[in-house]
């Protein structure tokens, strides 16, 4: 039968066998109790995964597949350690906390790195892994006795797409302008082994180039060894191999325009999170980047209180004080710490659907994503009711706008959005703001922000590892759920 139409069935045991090699001692001579790798597999009982995934593999034909609990572990260290598929399947061959921790034999060999990229798109794409992961870190916070406040910060970090509106032959002459400077800082006359650059704006010319550097650089068994390089020539490697499912799109499908000020814009994607006081995180959103902050605030405080949280503040910055926000935590009976801006907590206004504000920039964006270039406050000074606030729009950009049916008219000269600022329906929470206890937990907001750091600077968040929003959700699990276990092994300690 042809390979190409014959189907293969993996079958799956109920547990991982029984480890009986001779060589397991050597794991209490070479892996201290303080390693992290252990510390974590002694905090948490992984068997939680296989009763999530058993039901995607046969139990009772085919040919044993690798367990999905080491699968799942590889995806973590991946995600602890920010290293691509190849270079963390390379390093468990050596480093043998990565073996303890994969409940693997000093002696075993490792699996192929493709594997994992199988395991992500077989096994994980029907899972609500980001939930699942969050809750069970939080479980067991609660267990250990470590959340004791009933607060959450709440805010949202941004993740740049892994293609960053660059077309794939740009992607792929900065990743192998990257491995030929990584090579250079070990051995310069390497250049003159290197293949012609090309002097085309083909890809299939790219492509072949970076397959002639990916050749030479092999042949080196030296400098290929040198961390640095090897890194940067897997890099290259993975993307290349990514090629037909990937980057044929050209770009991220998924991925979208978002304004982190007036002036300063990404393309990519959201994670908004819910904290608590200890630095658990307790819920979040992963969305498209051009999302408000503040629409997410009640999924991320239904969440946390799903996950096990009793919620009785909310503490953010200005983008969750809008009205629907106040309405809510009021009826909730739940304080929330987020300064009034009078542009996001006026009354009522037109076409709300249509016209969401972004409090980094203070301006509103329309729902084609395009940013009001300036605005002014009219109607009569210290009468709040009579006031409005108008944003000017583009017309250039208005009048090729798809959206533009009933929002822009053909000849118009100008296209606005007015808000009413209407602040004496928000005088409860004006006074709520003067409290001392507003101000007290108002200082708790930077434990959040130093969190989305850790994520992007340790683990990698800073830019997607693979293209569209299922694969920003699983990266988003894994890092979450890696900072959270971090987290709870230092309240521990």
């Amino acid at each position: 039968m042809d390979i190409n139409f014959k189907r293969v069935f993996m079958m799956i045991p109920n547990q991982p066998s029984l480890n009986l090699s001779p060589f397991m001692a050597i794991y209490d001579l070479v892996v201290p109790k303080d390693n992290m790798l252990r510390k974590i597999n002694d905090l948490i009982d992984f068997s939680f995964v296989y009763d999530e995934l058993k039901n995607k593999y046969c139990h009772d034909n085919g040919r044993n597949a690798i367990h999905p609990i080491r699968m799942f572990k590889y995806l973590l260290l991946k995600s602890i350690f920010d290293l691509s598929d190849v270079d963390i399947v390379e390093r468990s061959k050596y480093d043998m906390s990565f073996k303890y921790f994969l409940d693997m034999a000093p002696e075993d060999a490792v699996m192929d790195p493709s594997s994992l990229t199988k395991f992500r798109r077989l096994r994980l794409k029907d899972v609500d892994l980001l939930d699942l992961l969050i809750n069970k870190t939080v479980e067991i916070a609660i267990e250990k006795e470590i959340i004791k406040s009933n607060s959450i910060i709440v805010d949202a970090t941004h993740t740049k797409a892994r293609f960053n509106q660059k077309s794939p032959k740009e992607l792929f002459m900065e990743k192998s302008k990257l491995l030929r400077k990584s090579i250079y800082q070990v051995d310069a006359s390497m250049k003159s082994k290197f293949p012609a650059k090309t002097q085309t704006d083909g890809l299939e010319e790219e492509l072949d180039y970076c397959q002639k550097l990916i050749a030479v650089v092999e042949k080196e068994e030296v400098i290929r060894e040198y961390p640095k390089v090897k890194e940067k020539l897997n890099v290259l490697k993975e993307i290349l191999e990514d090629h037909h499912e990937q980057l044929q799109l050209s770009n991220d499908p998924d991925a979208r325009v978002g304004h982190k000020t007036a002036d300063s814009s990404f393309f990519g994607y959201k994670t908004h999170l819910a904290m608590s006081e200890e630095r658990i995180i307790t819920a979040a959103v992963i969305t498209t980047g051009e999302k408000n902050d503040g629409k997410q605030l009640e999924t991320l405080v239904e969440k946390s209180i799903v996950a096990g949280i009793e919620v009785e503040t909310i503490i953010g910055d200005a983008a969750y004080s809008e009205k629907g926000n106040i309405i809510y935590t009021n009826d909730k009976d739940m304080k929330l710490v987020a300064k009034l801006n009078p542009s996001v907590t006026q009354g009522c206004r037109k076409k709300e659907d249509e016209f969401e504000f972004n409090k980094d920039a203070g301006m509103y964006v329309c729902q084609a994503g395009h940013m009001a270039i300036r605005k002014s406050r009219q109607g009569k000074k210290g009468v709040a009711n009579n006031q409005v606030t108008t944003y000017y729009f583009d017309i250039e950009k208005c009048k090729h706008c798809p959206f533009k049916d009933g929002c822009y008219k053909d000849g118009a000269k100008s296209k606005t959005y007015s808000v009413s600022i209407k602040s004496n329906e928000h005088k409860e929470q004006a006074q709520f703001q003067n409290s001392d206890y507003f101000k007290d937990k108002s200082k708790e907001r930077y434990k959040i922000e130093a969190k989305n750091s850790e994520l992007k600077h340790r683990h990698g968040y800073d830019v997607a590892s693979s293209s569209g929003l299922l694969g920003m959700q699983m990266q988003g699990a894994m890092a979450i759920f890696a900072v959270n276990l971090k987290r709870i092994l230092k309240i521990i300690e």
